[in-house]
């Protein structure tokens, strides 16, 4: 009878151990991966929704909720089929490339931090319109991502936005609540009626549909200015848009042109007195000749 080699008899054993091992890990990592889609990804999803985010700004969170079950499934299968050493090793190597690319990587870490601050927040949604940078940049947000934010400007250029940029500054919003307040100053002569260029420029904006009427205009002598007592007008528009601002506010400001050129109201160019005397010399002006 031949007697099987010394080596395959401990190949075996160690074949069916490594067979072992990968349907143990295997099998723990789809518990905890199947597991962690039908628990945690929903669970998580009725938090954002309870957060009132929209289901655009929903998914690149549910997606990042995805990652970390896919790393912890992979955590426990390792440890469940008892690759404790291989585990251990791969926990080392990855702190090292964790430090190393966080080092390498600081701003889009940071910008993906800030995209996060951005979806709890919820300092804007998308097609708001928006100014940041003391209003040097403005446009309506088109599209919210962990790392940039895409802004459409009025001149319909697309800017890419960095979401630390957004997080770091003052952002304002103005069409973040269902009404915005609007202002103008109009100036009148210092010769005309003041009372009746105040009624007129309350009449037409109670005439105007895009103007509230409650709360309702109001009109206050703000500035004496050189050639011109300012009148500022104050009033309300409902569910506000840029294209509904600056509509609104130019129907609004031709309308009271036309009323106070109807009325004999004066608005004043701005006008300069010089006193002093001016002595003619031939074709000369004294004082103003050419050296």
């Amino acid at each position: 009878m031949v007697e099987p080699l010394p080596f395959i008899d401990d190949a075996i054993p160690q074949y069916a151990l490594a067979v072992t091992q990968l349907v143990y890990f295997t099998v723990a990592f789809l518990a905890v991966y199947l597991v962690g889609r039908a628990t945690v990804v929903p669970l998580v999803d009725r938090a954002l929704k309870a957060r009132d985010l929209d289901a655009h700004s929903r998914t690149p969170l549910k997606r990042l909720v995805r990652i970390v079950i896919v790393f912890v499934g992979f955590g426990v299968a390792f440890g469940f089929a008892g690759y404790g050493n291989f585990l251990t090793s791969l926990a080392t190597i990855a702190a090292a490339a964790t430090l190393a690319i966080g080092l390498a990587m600081q701003d889009v870490i940071q910008n993906f931090v800030a995209g996060v601050f951005i979806y709890t927040d919820k300092p804007f949604r998308i097609d708001d319109w928006i100014e940041w940078d003391n209003g040097t940049y403005s446009g309506v947000v088109e599209d919210i991502s962990l790392r940039v934010t895409r802004v459409r400007t009025f001149d319909n250029e697309l800017l890419t936005v960095p979401n630390s940029q957004l997080t770091d500054g003052v952002i304002k919003n103005p069409v973040a609540k269902n009404k915005l307040r609007l202002q103008f100053l109009f100036g009148i002569g210092y010769d005309d009626d003041i009372e009746k260029a105040t009624d007129i420029i309350v009449e037409e904006a109670e005439k105007h549909d895009g103007i509230m009427d409650d709360p309702g205009v109001t009109v206050r002598l703000t500035e004496l200015g050189g050639s011109y007592v300012g009148l500022k007008s104050r009033f309300w528009i409902d569910n506000p848009s840029r294209a509904d601002f600056v509509k609104t506010r130019g129907e609004y400001v031709t309308a009271v042109k036309e009323r106070f050129d109807e009325e004999g109201i004066d608005i004043p160019y701005p006008t300069r007195t010089l006193e002093g005397e001016l002595q003619v010399q031939g074709d000369e002006i004294a004082g103003f000749g050419d050296e």
